[in-house]
């Protein structure tokens, strides 16, 4: 089961992944955060990147003086697993009731709701 983790360690998450490299750098990740306007103090992305290897987010290799942070779970299965803690939680499991939800609160654009329609009818599983 994939842990829950902060929003300060998603941030960090996030920049991992968008990173097209194998690899993410200590750097790479203090000006990902720069630019989503959220800085970090050096000392605090240490902590920050130690609780996502312990809560097996990450794998880090010390590489000279550096660390190399490699991601061991991946964007999809984060996504998945929150979804489905989201729908337990609020929905009780209901699928329906969040897509539901979506369309009766006018929450989807008129091209969100064609593409959600267009998945639909190519059925379950045929992605």
């Amino acid at each position: 089961m994939i842990q829950q983790i902060s929003d300060a360690e998603l941030e960090i998450m996030k920049i991992v992944w968008g990173n097209r490299s194998e690899v993410t750098l200590f750097p790479c990740i203090m000006d990902g955060l720069a630019a989503r306007g959220r800085p970090c103090q050096k000392n605090t992305l240490i902590v920050l990147l130690s609780r996502l290897i312990n809560k097996g987010f990450l794998s880090a290799r010390k590489v000279g003086r550096r660390n190399e942070y490699t991601t061991l779970v991946s964007e999809a299965e984060y996504q998945t697993a929150q979804t489905r803690i989201f729908l337990n939680r609020i929905y009780e499991g209901s699928a329906k009731g969040l897509v539901s939800n979506l369309i009766m609160g006018e929450l989807l654009t008129d091209e969100e709701y064609e593409d959600l329609k267009k998945l639909l009818e190519k059925g379950h599983g045929q992605q």
